[in-house]
């Protein structure tokens, strides 16, 4: 078998209806528009978001339009301020952030930003970290270690 042996199978595909070719034809006169009105004319019909004159949805709706991406990953965000609650030489995990009432619960990975000073030495394992929270993490003798992503 070849590519050009390579057939649909009988009765698959069907013959465009030529309309509007004469009475005799089968699809004459109106060509299967019916008679009259808007959506019989040439280019006629309303849009497919027309409603018929009232107010359409997308306005009806309140103000919540725009686009939201659907494959987004929500963080739970630390900044750096925050760790100072912890003793020095601590190890700083997403576990013990809720345990000290940073963070409520472990539903997102944690980020770890870079807002305020740290003043104690941590070490901080955590799924991301800003580039200027590390600085100032490594700055204060602490160290940084990077969780997989689920």
């Amino acid at each position: 078998m070849k590519l050009h042996d390579l057939r649909p199978k009988p009765g698959a595909k069907h013959r465009k209806k030529r309309v509007g070719r004469g009475i005799s034809a089968g699809g004459g006169k109106t060509a299967g528009r019916g008679t009259k009105g808007q959506k019989a004319r040439a280019g006629g019909g309303v849009p497919p978001w027309h409603e018929g004159g009232s107010l359409p949805l997308v306005r009806r709706m309140p103000m919540k339009r725009g686009f939201k991406p659907p494959f987004r990953r929500e963080f739970h965000e630390v900044n750096v301020d925050r760790l100072n609650v912890f003793p020095e030489g601590a190890e700083v995990t997403p576990e013990t952030l809720v345990e000290a009432g940073i963070i409520k619960k472990l539903r997102y990975p944690v980020v770890i930003l870079g807002r305020g000073e740290i003043q104690v030495a941590l070490k901080v394992k955590a799924h991301r970290v800003s580039k200027g929270a590390r600085e100032k993490i490594e700055a204060a003798g602490g160290s940084v270690e990077l969780l997989p992503l689920k």
